[in-house]
This record gives C-alpha cells, structure tokens and sequence, in this order.
C-alpha cells in the first residue's frame, strides 16, 4: 500500500521536520550551557523567629546551669563531708549570739574548715542556722564539716572542774571561786550563809559567770539538806535545819573518816540529850577566826579555850548560832541517822582515828595514851629537825688553815 505524505513507512504519523537554521562559525564554535545547580531551600519565616532563638538559648541555659548546679552540688556535698584539714584535736570557742557567718569565719580563721562559704551554705541546707550553740567545743582530728555542725548543734562544750571539799567555810569556797580563771563576772555582793554551799565538783563551761556557779551551789545545798532533813530519824535533840546543819559541820570538822562519822555524831546527839556542853576545839576556832581558818602553825591554847564567844562550845550551852563550815552529805547523813550508842566521849588516836569512851575514866586513860603518843612524835620530830640541821652545816676541807 503506498502511504501518504504524512505518515512513514511504518504507518505511523511523522513529526515535521524542524527546519535548519544556519549558525555562524562562532556561534558553532561557542560551548553549550551546561546545567543549572539546584537552588537552596529558603528557611521558612518560623525557623527565622525570635521565638525559636529564644527557647534555643533558654534551652542550651538550662542544660549549661544544670551541669553547673550539679558540679557544685557534688563539690560542696565532697567538702561539706570530707575529711577535714586538722591533723590533731583542737578547741573553738564560739561566742554567745554568734551567727553562721561569725561561726564560720572563726573556723577558718582557725585552720578547722578549708572553706567557710561550703560551712555556711551546709549549716542552711540543713536547717541548722539558728541551732549552733555558743561554747567552747573541742574538734577532733580531721573532723568533717558536717560532725563540726553536729558537735555545735549539740552544745558538747569542754567542761572545767571546780573542786569544793567537805568541811570548808562560804569564805573558802569564794576565794576559790574568785581565783578560777575560767570563770567570769565578778563575785556576788553578798556573801551566803555559813554552810549553804554544797560540797562537790562542780563542771562549767568556759563563760559561766561567777554568781552563776555560786547560785547553782546555793541551790545543790538547798535541795541535798532538805532530802536528808525529811529521812531523819526520830527523837533527835535538833529543832529545825539550821541546828541540823549546824551539827553535821561540827561532825565534818571534828572527823574526816567515813566510818566513824555517825559515831562521833552520835557522842554529840547524846551529849546534847543529857545537857552536857559538845567542847568541840573547832567550834573555838570558828568563834576566833570566823570563815577565814586559823593558821595552820597557831597550836589553840588554853586561853583560846578559855576566850567566850557565841561559838565556843567549851562556854556555851548547846549548839552554836550558825554552822562551822559547809558539811557534805557524809557529815548530814551521820547526824540523820546517828550511831546507837552510849558514848559520850571522844579523843584522837594517832592512827588519824578516834578513841570513843562512855565514861569519863575511860576517856582520861584514852588521853594519857594520846599525850603518850603526842609526845613520842614531838621527840621523834625534834631528832629530825636536829639530823636536817646537822646535815646541812659546811663542813671544813681537811687541807684548810
């Protein structure tokens, strides 16, 4: 079949021919365009807002803070618990009214904490500031920050020791009391009564105040004469507690042995019964020398004995007006709660004991023993004052002129 103009020899319609256009020689010479690069993605107008730069920035904040917070949470939790720079114990005095600040400044200041601000902020995390309390604390060795708060949060303060014995006068016991040097405050104006301050240690903190210690004192007394006084037995020749006492300081000053206390008590508790006078030699003293004491190298004599005064007991009826000295609970007990017996009479041994007699030929053979026994110590004293002596004269060199 002969195909049409149009189509070709397949049957299918031919594409017209694109008609030849002529180039010249350099344009035919010319490279061809080679293709485009493909065109960047504009950023879109959110991407580009103020408000994802913010929250970008605030987030990379949070991040950066977080990290920090916990660094300094880890470096202040090491330090605050760590072990601490002392190598060996030491005391801190913390002042009253002391704030966290002061307190820790004053540990630094003394090489107990190597940072006062990781102090400060541990105390108030904890919940501590106001519960430090003022003293004198000693800090172990290599303590933490953190035992250093428990310790002053504690109020563990060093204590002092201040020993008053049985038998010494209010005069004594302030003289004492005035000559610690721990102690502060000046001395009560008024003195107390004879007797009314407890013989014992007493344990105080750097700080406490002189009157403080002579109160509490007045107080122990107070309470330890009363629970005594309430458990006495019945029948004694003692109308209230100031004759109570009264006895008990003449039963300490006449006997420092515990096991014969209630004996000599009970001499003095029978003599009263029969009305006989106590002639006790320290009741003489007290009449003479009042709270001061007599000196220790003035023997009495008899003219102290025979001197008449509200306390000598040698010239007057019954029991003096106030008591010799402050009794402790040994000498109370002992008047309390008398021995059962029918002596009426006593005299030193020499065996730093007591020789007790119901009648008065017992007690004169008991002291000729004594005046025996006085006598072989002065003899003896005198041959060893007389070696010393002799001792210690020069002696010429044989050589010498």
């Amino acid at each position: 079949m002969n195909s049409t103009p149009d189509q070709n020899a397949f049957g299918t319609r031919a594409e017209p021919a694109k008609p030849i256009v002529p180039k010249s020689a350099n344009e035919a010479l010319r490279p061809a365009p080679g293709p485009q690069p493909p065109q960047k993605k504009k950023h879109s107008r959110r991407a580009r807002s103020q408000t994802v730069i913010f929250l970008n920035f605030l987030m990379s904040a949070i991040i950066f803070v977080t990290i920090a917070a916990g660094v300094v949470l880890w470096y202040g939790k090491s330090s605050f618990d760590g072990r601490g720079p002392t190598t060996e114990n030491a005391t801190v005095v913390v002042r009253p009214n002391s704030g966290v600040n002061e307190i820790a400044q004053v540990l630094e200041r003394n090489g107990l904490i190597r940072d006062a601000n990781v102090f400060r902020v541990g105390v108030r995390a904890h919940g501590n500031e106001a519960a430090l309390k003022a003293g004198e604390y000693e800090v172990k060795a290599g303590a933490s920050m953190r035992e250093i708060m428990e310790l002053l949060k504690s109020g563990k303060s060093v204590l002092y020791s201040l020993t008053v014995p049985e038998g010494v006068t209010v005069d004594q016991v302030f003289q004492r009391i005035a000559e610690n040097e721990i102690l502060t405050g000046d001395m009560p104006a008024d003195m107390p009564a004879e007797g009314t301050l407890v013989a014992d240690t007493q344990r105080f903190a750097r700080g406490t105040t002189r009157q403080e210690v002579v109160t509490k004192m007045a107080a122990d007394q107070k309470r330890l004469v009363e629970s005594i006084w309430s458990r006495r037995v019945e029948g004694l020749p003692i109308k209230d507690v100031n004759e109570f006492v009264t006895l008990a300081s003449i039963v300490e000053k006449e006997t420092g042995r515990g096991d014969e206390r209630s004996r000599v008590a009970a001499v003095f508790i029978n003599r009263l019964n029969q009305g006989m006078r106590l002639q006790s030699d320290p009741t003489i003293i007290y009449g003479i020398y009042g709270g001061k004491g007599k000196p220790a190298d003035k023997p009495i004599t008899r003219s102290d004995i025979d001197t008449p005064t509200p306390y000598n007991t040698y010239t007057i009826d019954g029991l003096p007006p106030t008591p010799i000295a402050n009794p402790g609970r040994a000498a109370l007990e002992a008047v309390a709660n008398p021995s059962r017996t029918e002596d009426l009479y006593f005299v030193a041994d020499g065996t730093g004991g007591h020789a007790f007699a119901k009648t008065l030929d017992e007690h004169n053979r008991n002291v000729a023993r004594w005046r025996a026994v006085e006598k072989k110590q002065a003899e003896e004293a005198a041959k060893a004052a007389k070696a010393a002596a002799e001792g210690a004269e020069p002696t010429q060199p044989a050589n010498s002129q």
